[in-house]
């Protein structure tokens, strides 16, 4: 080992430069994470010859999970060649690999042979993977498989068309996603994204709301501080990518093993911690500051753990001194605990919660920077969640799998908006909100492989909600009750899924679902199918098509309708499903083992949308995309609305082979909807296009070439959404804001543009890696809107804009 040291001289005067440099970031309040970059490049270096880490993981049998003993697992590209095979756990161990890019290769009598996607082998942190195989329908020599790299190809089993695969990787690779996978998502073909300063996912001309989050087969609420009610994004993540492993994207035409959902899926999965040695790290950046640890609970018994913490950077600036104007609070906690047994399957303890709280003050402000020129508002917001769920994985035979779930979710939102004047300086309480939702859920799966060719699977979702739901709006002197309801209601669901593979190179699936709500009794039976079709070795068809429904935001079946006496009705209680019949086709080609071309064109009928008869152009598929789920409306609602979704998707990809990667992606898309005076027109997210670009490369730096630096950029073109303005006249006179439901959606925002370019730069030491992300992201500066409000007293309209020039950058060790 030979180390590389400083004089004392150039040693002492790096020191020196760093107290000067902590006096002038305390002096100007520059970003305290410049620091870290400094740190990064300053630090004296020493150099090994050798860097070395170990490479483990698993290797189990793809349609149903099970161990595959004897596999070949072979390191590529190594000089000499390193490679072992599985034990009878099906688990592999590579030890002493040098640092640097690999891929795997894994072969297995009677299996299809597998290559991984490029990976990273880094010295502080040991690279674990769990690697699937697919068992041959024919293994006659005249049948060659080769081994190739197929991004196309899904966690799922059973999704044959609108899918994508990811890793946590990306989530950090993509210039402008700051580790969140939704940012990361807005990349892919089919997804936009609404207001910059939030992470919600449009799918195909949907509403968020038709969004579903699952982590670990646990179907989870939004999981995002400053969350609102009913919809499914928020400005930051709860949700740690330090924690995931491979998990898949869904944007249409889903299994049967999916339901109350029409838009689209984020299906996560935690990894495993490492079972072998104590790992740590630690982060500061967009997402807060972290810190997390792995290992195992006893090498013996198997039991591992793996948890990470996150808590707001800014609030703790403030609490060093440094002052600011506005400080959201946040904190959160991931984790996942296994315990195997050997009889009765894995079991494995997974939790996710978060608490954010924010206050938004114009009366600690001056009067040129109230929300209006002679009236503010002081608003305080906060939002908790929760998930705490057992599951159970059991192997009752090599060919039969169950999986069970226990799990519980829990969410909270509280608001409060204060109003003043300069003829009424004292505050005036104008609006409120506390609600609270609490979900118990069971759900059971057993997968039964009969052969090679038929698998089917099948499964049970009981869930038991009980919710409390209070918010309240001044209108006059007296204040109107949106809400005001505490009860319970439960949701049955079972589903149930043949998948059929007529050869290697073509398969079929088909399923069924069902899903009752206790409420008012809805009821929905939907079929499923589609298939997947390799006609070449290089080129594949795939289809799916189904029927699919959602049960309404909850809140929204015990929003109030005022009677003229002054009582209150629950109005929208009889409310029915929001259905969906969809159909997409794919076509996919592999030009080489890394670039790939995907075309995808689909088609969505929405019907039993909830529109109003007294206001005609109303339609709940306009909702979503805000902090808030608007209730002054959204009474007395009719399952009598319409809607229409279709579009062309054409993604053009490079995947990453350790130096760079490209992804082009064009969406072309219509979004339109007919609410009760059944009149067409654009849905609030019909935006028509959207282009994205981006890509990285990454650069070997140093002696050994054991530091990389990266350079990372990203461009969005994208149209305009459509809006509804407001009514000046009838705000002037009511006191508060009116749209001007007439004009609905004729208008629609400027068009949208971005940049964002990242630069990264990674050392490996001796047990340790550190790393910098630094992203800088413009957008044509201020020229998007996103927003507009009314001040009622002048009917003046003001336009808020998208953040110009934003830099951000993270800081990462782990050891």
């Amino acid at each position: 080992m030979r180390y590389t040291f400083f004089s004392p001289g150039i040693k002492s005067k790096f020191i020196f430069i760093k107290k000067l440099v902590f006096c002038l970031c305390k002096l100007y309040q520059i970003n305290i994470l410049l620091l870290f970059l400094l740190f990064f490049i300053a630090t004296p270096s020493f150099s090994q010859v050798y860097l070395r880490q170990t490479i483990r993981g698993t290797v189990t049998e793809r349609q149903t999970g099970s161990p595959l003993p004897g596999a070949i697992v072979i390191l590529s590209g190594t000089n000499p060649l390193i490679g072992t095979s599985t034990d009878s756990n099906g688990v592999f161990k590579l030890n002493k690999v040098p640092v640097g890019k690999y891929q795997l290769n894994v072969t297995f009598l009677g299996y299809a042979p597998y290559l991984s996607e490029v990976f990273s082998v880094n010295s502080g942190k040991e690279t674990m993977m769990t690697i699937e195989l697919n068992e041959m329908v024919y293994t006659s020599k005249e049948i060659e498989v080769k081994a190739f790299y197929k991004k196309n190809e899904s966690i799922n089993k059973m999704a044959t068309v609108s899918i994508r695969s990811f890793n946590t990787d990306e989530t950090n690779r993509y210039a402008g996603s700051y580790g969140d996978p939704a940012r990361m998502a807005a990349n892919f073909a089919g997804v936009t994204s609404g207001i910059d300063n939030r992470n919600d996912i449009i799918v195909r001309g949907n509403s968020p709301m038709g969004l579903q989050w699952r982590i670990d087969g646990m179907e989870i609420p939004n999981p995002n501080h400053f969350a609102a009610v009913g919809t499914t994004g928020g400005p930051v993540t709860v949700i740690n990518d330090n924690l995931l492993t491979n998990s898949d994207f869904l944007t249409g035409a889903f299994p049967a093993q999916f339901g109350n959902t029409i838009a689209g899926i984020f299906d996560m999965k935690m990894r495993t911690g490492n079972n072998e040695k104590q790992e740590y790290w630690g982060q500061i950046g967009w997402n807060g500051l972290e810190l997390g640890a792995e290992g195992p609970f006893s090498k013996k018994s198997g039991a591992t753990y793996i948890m990470a913490y996150r808590y707001s950077l800014l609030d703790i600036v403030n609490s060093l001194g440094m002052k600011l104007t506005v400080v959201p609070k946040y904190q959160d906690l991931n984790f996942k605990l296994i315990f195997p047994t050997k009889k009765a399957g894995t079991f494995q303890v997974v939790g996710i919660g978060g608490l954010s709280y924010i206050e938004l003050y114009d009366s600690k402000k001056k009067q040129g920077s109230w929300t209006f020129p002679a009236h503010g508002e002081d608003l305080s917001n906060g939002s908790d969640i929760g998930t705490l769920g057992v599951s159970n994985i059991c192997f009752l035979t090599k060919t039969l799998r169950l999986n069970t779930n226990l799990y519980v979710v829990g969410s909270r939102v509280y608001t409060r908006i204060d109003t003043f004047s300069i003829a009424s300086p004292e505050l005036t309480l104008w609006a409120g909100e506390n609600s609270s939702e609490w979900k118990y859920s069971f759900s059971t799966q057993i997968v039964k492989k009969f052969s090679v060719k038929n698998t089917i699977e099948s499964g049970l979702y009981l869930d038991w909600y009980h919710m409390h739901f209070t918010d309240s709006i001044r209108v006059g002197r007296s204040f109107h009750d949106n809400t005001n309801f505490t009860g319970d209601m439960q949701l049955i669901r079972a589903y149930t899924q043949w998948q059929h593979r007529f050869s290697d190179f073509f398969t079929m699936t088909g399923g069924i679902y069902y899903q009752h709500l206790t409420l008012n009794n809805s009821m929905s039976l939907e079929p499923r199918f589609g298939f997947d079709w390799i006609f070449d070795q290089r080129h594949s068809l795939n289809f799916g098509a189904g029927l699919y429904s959602q049960m309404q935001p909850r809140v929204i079946y015990f929003v109030q309708a005022q009677l003229p006496d002054g009582s209150y009705e629950q109005s929208n209680r009889s409310l029915g499903f929001t259905r969906s019949g969809q159909v997409a086709g794919g076509y996919n080609y592999l030009l080489s083992q890394y670039l790939r071309f995907k075309l995808e064109a689909y088609y969505q009928y929405l019907y039993s949308i909830p529109v109003k008869a007294s206001i005609p152009p109303y339609s709940l598929i306009n909702q979503g995309h805000e902090f808030f789920v608007d209730r002054q409306y959204s009474d007395s609602l009719v399952n009598q609305g319409t809607g229409e979704n279709y579009g062309l998707e054409l993604t053009f990809e490079r995947f990453f082979n350790g130096k760079y990667f490209y992804l082009l992606t064009a969406s072309l898309f219509n979004s339109t909807y007919n609410a009760f005076d059944n009149i067409n027109r654009s849905t609030s997210f019909n935006g028509n296009y959207v282009l994205n670009a981006i890509g990285g490369y990454e650069f070997r730096i140093g002696k050994r070439k054991l530091g990389i630096l990266s350079i990372g950029l990203r461009a969005t073109w994208a149209g305009g959404d459509p809006y509804i303005p407001f009514n000046v006249d009838e705000t002037i006179a009511t006191g508060r804001p009116v749209p001007y439901w007439q004009h609905a959606f004729n208008s629609r925002y400027p068009e949208y543009k971005r940049v964002s370019v990242r630069f990264g730069i990674k050392r490996n030491r001796k047990n340790l890696t550190m790393e910098f992300m630094l992203d800088l992201q413009y957008r044509t500066n201020y020229t998007n809107i996103y927003l507009q409000r009314i001040d009622v007293l002048s009917g003046q309209v003001y336009n808020y804009f998208k953040m110009g020039f934003f830099p951000m950058g993270t800081w990462r060790i782990q050891f």
